[in-house]
């Protein structure tokens, strides 16, 4: 593809500053930033990076909460043609490290009360030449580090000076030049950095323009509930194009009541969520307290919706539900269940229940067999995808691209049918990953873990099902010594500090020993199946 063909993502923020200067852009608590001031603080912010040798193709890693400058961070890293590496707040010290690590990082930015995730990444990357903190306090900086606010108020005067979009002019960039690096997990290993490029995320954007929040303009207003790090973050660039405003919400605990107030208060017309957070939102009696009449479109992905939930939702909420299924690797690009297509009868032909929609707009899903044939209407195979939306591939993991996009289609691992209509229901999986409350967690990751403890012997984590969470994990183990016991909050001591607490398993099973494969491999769904039979999970 020519470069004439594609545009720098930052000219979605550009466009938006000339056109909307003085719109509200972000609002958090009383602040409010318009688009002009968001623009030029960006531009501030690229120039203040530039000036300290920071160049297009450098990788730049943020770890911070839903603040001002997380927002900014993306469109910092497209005007310069850099790479955004943003990661998920939550995650521990070591898991930040690896990614720093593992992204060739030059660049880290992050927000002040992580200092050991920082200090963490520059033990262990290399490549790292540069660390700023955005800071609340007068802490002191240390030796090396530069300070966010400062680098961007050395520039901001000037910046504001010139007419809307006309500070630090995005550079060129090509189809396949890398924007983000979408941090993903296979079944086992370390995360891996999905490639979304520049051309790709563009089409992206006018996909979800097109098929989740049609007809959004100036007028309308989102809310950000989930972590800007991932499908938020892809979200608030669609409400950038079109100039409507974000809110981001002041703690980074969901509280109900404050969530409903922002609603009435900013006459939100749209967010993404996922499941988990839809059910407390419209359990919470706050819910019809305060005027959502705004609300147009509340859009779930990340994992399946149970039916009571979504009656519920759309009981209190009205046809307001837009569901979608994607991977990382597609940028959430592979159906959309819209409004019409959502019903809380189960007699309406338009409830499609069970069904996570139809192919998405410019997108070709398909259910192949193991030869990568289409197998026939209502059979199941494993669900791919083909078309614009489709990431380049994981960075620095060929082996990983090549199993992924093998025979010219992307392969979720996903096991699903399509009706004769074409909408798409999922069965299962291929791996053993399972989706807790809208995130992804991927067992052996946990089960290295809990195999440091000194007195495990082998471990097998799996999901199940759980009607708060979608899933939660459960954890199998056999000890050393088989005399020995061990309470749970033993072992809840041990993960600390190591992985996410989202990713803990909720219980703990104690068995003599793993059922195995003639390889020697642990199988899993006899795991499972044991599990059932003795009376310790639900069929």
């Amino acid at each position: 593809m020519h470069q004439a063909q594609v545009i720098n993502l930052a000219q979605l923020l550009v466009q938006t500053a000339r056109l909307h200067p003085q719109r509200p852009g972000v609002i958090r608590g009383d602040t409010s930033w318009n688009w002009r001031e968001i623009d030029a603080r960006t531009s501030a912010m690229a120039k203040a990076l530039s000036d300290q040798g920071v160049r297009p193709g450098d990788r730049i890693l943020s770890h911070s909460r839903n603040i001002l400058q997380t927002f900014e961070l993306g469109w910092v890293a497209w005007r310069m043609g850099c790479v955004w590496v943003p990661t998920n707040f939550r995650l521990m010290p070591n898991e930040v490290a690896y990614l720093g690590e593992s992204s060739g990082a030059t660049v880290m930015i992050y927000e002040q009360g992580f200092e050991a995730h920082a200090q963490a990444v520059a033990q262990s990357s290399p490549a790292l030449r540069l660390r700023v903190v955005i800071r609340e306090s007068e802490r002191a900086l240390d030796a090396g580090e530069l300070d966010y606010e400062q680098m961007v108020q050395a520039h901001l005067d000037a910046m504001l000076a010139l007419p809307p979009g006309a500070g630090f002019e995005p550079v060129p960039v090509h189809q396949d030049t890398p924007a983000w690096f979408f941090y993903t997990s296979g079944t086992t290993g370390k995360p891996k950095a999905a490639v979304l490029t520049h051309g790709q995320m563009t089409f992206v954007v006018t996909n979800h323009l097109a098929d989740l929040i049609p007809q959004t303009t100036e007028e309308d207003c989102s809310i950000v509930v989930a972590p800007l790090s991932h499908g938020a973050g892809v979200h608030a660039m669609l409400n950038v194009a079109r100039a409507a405003a974000s809110v981001l919400m002041p703690g980074e605990k969901l509280d109900p009541e404050v969530f409903w107030q922002l609603v009435e208060k900013h006459r939100v017309s749209n967010l993404f969520t996922v499941p988990t957070i839809v059910k407390v939102l419209v359990e919470h009696p706050a819910v019809d307290q305060y005027d959502h009449s705004s609300l147009r479109y509340m859009i779930y992905a990340g994992a399946p919706m149970y039916r009571t939930d979504q009656k519920l939702a759309l009981q209190k909420l009205g046809k307001v539900l837009v569901q979608y299924f994607g991977l990382g690797e597609v940028t959430g690009c592979i159906t959309v269940l819209p409004r019409h297509m959502h019903s809380e009868h189960d007699d309406d032909p338009n409830a499609s229940i069970g069904s996570c929609g139809r192919p998405r707009t410019g997108i070709d899903v398909a259910i192949l067999d193991s030869q990568m044939r289409r197998v026939p209407t209502g059979e199941i195979g494993e669900i791919c995808v083909r078309g614009p939306a489709v990431f380049e591939g994981y960075f620095g993991n060929d082996e990983a691209t090549a199993k992924a996009l093998r025979g010219d289609w992307f392969h979720t691992g996903d096991l699903g049918r399509m009706d004769e209509r074409g909408l798409l229901y999922i069965t299962g999986r291929e791996s053993d990953m399972y989706i807790s409350g809208g995130s992804n967690v991927y067992p052996r990751e946990v089960e290295e873990i809990l195999l440091e403890h000194p007195d495990i012997l082998e471990v097998a984590v799996l999901g199940v099902p759980d009607p708060k969470w979608g899933e939660v994990g459960v954890a199998v183990v056999v000890l050393r010594d088989q005399s020995l016991t061990i309470a749970p909050d033993a072992l809840y001591a041990h993960l600390e500090g190591r992985c996410a607490k989202y990713r803990w398993p909720r219980s703990f099973f104690f068995w003599e020993a793993l059922p195995k494969s003639g390889y020697g491999k642990i199988t899993k769904k006899d795991v499972r199946q044991q599990l059932i039979e003795r009376g310790e999970i639900q069929a």
